[in-house]
């Protein structure tokens, strides 16, 4: 049986996926990801983490800015291919293009469907306090992650997981993942199940002023926010009316009779501060303009007193 493929992904988490077809025994024809963009500092044009990978293994490599455009749906069509993967590719796909290849398209998705459809579903899985994550390699249709599912593998979401470390182990949970559904798909055993559709949820894309923190929730909510917003956007608070990110905190249960956003206790390496519900010991922090510090380098260099508010 024919087995061209193509790939269609551009961040981090598809350039994982993709090294597991780099091995076969798939032929990858091409390879579908977004146009270089400015980045950094520089504001030099970045290739994407897929495009490096592709070029490195020497597989061709396009880069249309539409995919609605006659010209992607013949460029599509001159690949031949049996099978579009989609990994985070960052364009919605017409219809037509769904439907080239001869089995049409499937989607490794980072939640367990029909949970957290959308743009964001490993920081909306840890800030809404899910026990556990997952991969979905789901069959690919005009609605948003809504198609049929041929595989999900699961895995615990861990007290300290933030976004960047779920990212790393969901992407490997990918590459696995895709591998058995793709020896299904080959062996004529894949079985694709209809999502529930009364257990639909959505991961919204992430917005910035979203990471600010209200010291009136609970101190575990804003724990889960805190690692939910890292590595992007980043949780922030404000101290002596100058942004301030926090990268890493820890919950105490302990309430305190003050008002939210004062900080309760001083320690050499870490402080506390009140919360709607209990505490927030702040332990990584990074002032405006500055870089990362720890919490004992933030107190000795500016000299938080017990009592002062943030926010």
């Amino acid at each position: 049986m024919s087995k061209r493929i193509v790939f269609a992904g551009t961040p981090e988490f598809a350039r994982i996926v993709l090294e597991e077809l780099l091995v076969g025994p798939e032929v990858l024809v091409g390879v579908l990801t977004q146009p270089d963009r400015p980045a950094g500092r520089g504001r030099h044009l970045q290739e994407s983490p897929v495009k490096q990978l592709a070029r490195e293994a020497g597989i061709p490599v396009f880069q249309p800015e539409s995919c609605k455009t006659p010209e992607a749906l013949d460029l599509l069509r001159s690949l031949q291919p049996d099978l579009l993967i989609v990994v985070a590719y960052g364009q919605i796909l017409p219809q037509t293009v769904l439907d080239t290849p001869r089995l049409g398209a499937i989607n490794v998705h980072a939640s367990l469907l029909p949970a957290w459809r959308g743009a964001a579903p490993i920081a909306r899985a840890i800030a809404a306090g899910d026990a556990e994550s997952g991969v979905a390699i789901m069959q690919m249709e005009a609605g948003l992650d809504s198609g049929p599912v041929l595989n999900v593998l699961t895995c615990p979401i861990h007290p300290e997981d933030t976004a960047a470390s779920l990212h790393d182990r969901l992407a490997l949970l990918g590459k696995a993942a895709l591998r058995q559904a793709l020896d299904a798909l080959w062996a004529g055993t894949a079985t694709a199940l209809v999502q529930d559709e009364s257990r639909v949820s959505y991961a919204r894309k992430l917005k910035k002023e979203e990471a600010l923190l209200d010291w009136q929730l609970p101190a575990a909510m804003l724990d889960r926010q805190v690692r939910a917003f890292n590595p992007s956007p980043i949780a922030h608070t404000l101290f002596r009316e100058k942004g301030l990110r926090v990268w890493q905190v820890r919950p105490i249960a302990t309430t305190v009779d003050i008002a939210p956003g004062s900080i309760t206790a001083i320690h050499k390496e870490s402080f506390t501060v009140a919360c709607g519900d209990g505490q927030l010991e702040l332990l990584l922090l990074q002032p405006a303009g500055k870089g990362k510090l720890s919490a004992g380098d933030f107190i000795r260099g500016y000299h938080p007193v017990q009592g002062e508010k943030l926010g």
